[in-house]
C-alpha cells in the first residue's frame, strides 16, 4: 500500500480519521500510516498467535450493510494458514441459519475478532471470504479426531490485520485446566486425609 493509501484505510475511513483529528489521537495513528499502516500478510507473531486459538468472532455483513457476528471454534489451531495471505477453517454444522453464508453470497467482506482471554491478547484481521465446497480443501482444514461435521469451508484472503492492548480483557482459564488442576488437588487432600487419620490413630491424644 502506498504512503496515500495504507492499510489501515480498511478502518480508518474519513469519518474515523475526522473523529480522531477532533478527539486527539490522529498524529499517533498518521506516524503508524506513514510505515504503510496495519499489517497485511501473516508472520512468526499472527502464526504464533494462530496456533493456540480455539476460538473466534465472524463479522459479516449482507448487501443492505445489516452486521452480523458469529462465533467459530474448534481444537487449538483450526483457524489454518494456507499461505502468507490465506486463512481457512472448516466450517461444521450448527443450527442451520447459514447467516453468515448467506451474507458472504452477496458481500465478502469480513472481519476476523481473535481473542485469547488467557494471554489477554486480541488480534483484528479484515479481508474477503468466500465459501469453498471442494471436498479435499474441506479435508484439508478438518482439524484430526474433532467430533464435528463440516458442511463447508471457508477461505479468507486476508486484506490488514492489527493487534490491539490488553486493557479490559478478561484473564479466563480454560474449563478444561481448571477441572484438571482440581482433580489434582482432590487427590491430594484425600491422600494427606489418609495420613492424617492414620496418624491420629498412633496417637490418641491428637484426636
Amino acid at each position: 500500500m502506498s504512503e496515500d493509501h495504507p492499510s489501515s484505510d480498511i478502518a480508518f475511513t474519513p469519518s474515523v480519521k475526522a473523529i480522531q483529528q477532533e478527539r486527539g489521537s490522529r498524529a499517533n495513528y498518521a506516524r503508524m500510516e506513514k510505515e504503510g499502516g496495519f499489517y497485511t500478510q501473516v508472520d512468526e507473531r499472527l502464526a504464533l498467535f494462530l496456533s493456540g486459538l480455539n476460538s473466534f468472532y465472524l463479522g459479516t455483513a449482507n448487501a443492505q450493510g445489516q452486521p452480523y457476528i458469529q462465533h467459530r471454534g474448534g481444537p487449538p489451531g483450526f483457524l489454518r494458514i494456507i499461505d502468507e495471505k490465506t486463512l481457512g477453517f472448516a466450517d461444521y454444522s450448527g443450527n442451520r441459519q447459514y447467516i453468515s453464508v448467506g451474507n458472504l453470497s452477496e458481500n465478502d467482506r469480513v472481519c476476523l475478532f481473535l481473542m485469547d482471554y488467557v494471554h489477554r491478547q486480541r488480534v483484528k484481521i479484515w479481508g474477503r471470504a468466500r465459501v469453498e465446497h471442494d471436498p479435499a480443501m474441506i479435508k484439508k482444514l478438518m482439524p484430526e479426531d474433532y467430533r464435528a461435521h463440516p458442511e463447508q469451508a471457508i477461505i479468507i484472503t486476508i486484506e490488514a490485520w492489527d493487534g490491539n492492548c490488553p486493557q479490559h480483557i478478561p484473564h479466563l482459564v480454560p474449563y478444561g485446566e481448571v477441572e484438571e488442576t482440581r482433580k489434582e488437588l482432590q487427590s491430594r487432600i484425600a491422600e494427606l486425609e489418609v495420613e492424617l487419620a492414620k496418624y491420629r490413630g498412633e496417637n490418641p491424644s491428637k484426636k
